[in-house]
């Protein structure tokens, strides 16, 4: 299992109340034809020039997303004793994957504002680019609700482990089904619900070995890669057959 290990960088910031000491010690991930999901391993803690005004009041928020693309959900409506897909609509912003993490409850740490403002929670990561109607947000509502159960969209809120105000580590797990691009992370630092610090970094994701040779012939060379996939299929027909007249002998 590929791990990423953020680990502490206590290095000259500029100077302000309280902000994040984070860093990325793997800089990239790499997806193998035996890739089965991997695992991110976040921590860090929160510098101070000052000790706390009240360390319940804290909040800290992580968040993995990958690559945005536009989704046309659809609709299946029973017509005539069969299900057929009878109504569409087109979501504009749909990360690829999603993983919200927090110390606390979201609504505890966070403003409905600052939420809206930052796009920190599932319901704002997922959007259209013009004013939704109900019937939109339902498709909407949908996508996340399908997403959520094959652990593409993760809400993970009280998963990120807070200790005594200062030091913090969460555990986000990614699926096998993941697609390349750059994804990104996120760490928020809240105080009565306002965010007060942010630290963001890429994590390129991409494929490598065999499978990254095969995507990128289908991709850019089409026809090759079908006469390649015709080629291995047949002479795969003729060694089983080769195979099975001599086990007849």
């Amino acid at each position: 299992m590929i791990r990423w290990l953020f680990i502490l960088m206590f290095s000259a910031l500029p100077a302000t109340a309280e902000q994040i000491v984070l860093g990325l010690s793997q800089n990239e991930v790499a997806i193998t034809t035996t890739f089965d999901g991997s695992e991110i391993l976040i921590f860090g803690a929160v510098k101070r020039d000052s000790p706390p005004p009240d360390e319940t009041d804290l909040g800290v928020i992580v968040t993995i997303s990958g690559p945005s693309e536009r989704v046309t959900v659809r609709r299946k409506d029973r017509v005539a004793g069969i299900w057929v897909n009878n109504d569409s609509a087109t979501i504009d912003v749909a990360p690829s994957f999603f993983a919200v993490a927090s110390n606390r409850p979201l609504n505890e740490i966070l403003t409905q504002r600052e939420d809206r403002q930052n796009r920190i929670s599932l319901g704002y990561a997922v959007r259209t680019i013009l004013p939704t109607n109900r019937g939109l947000q339902d498709y909407i509502e949908a996508l996340l609700r399908v997403r959520q159960q094959n652990n593409l969209y993760q809400l993970l809120e009280s998963h990120v482990e807070l200790t005594e105000g200062t030091l913090f580590r969460a555990t986000i797990e990614l699926p096998s089904n993941l697609i390349e691009g750059e994804y990104r992370a996120e760490i928020y630092l809240t105080r009565a619900g306002e965010v007060i610090d942010v630290f963001r970094t890429a994590i390129p994701v991409q494929k490598v070995g065999p499978g990254q040779f095969f995507y990128t012939l289908a991709h850019q060379q089409p026809a090759i890669y079908g006469l390649l996939s015709l080629a291995i299929a047949v002479a795969a027909g003729w060694m089983a057959s080769a195979a099975f007249g001599l086990m007849r002998r």
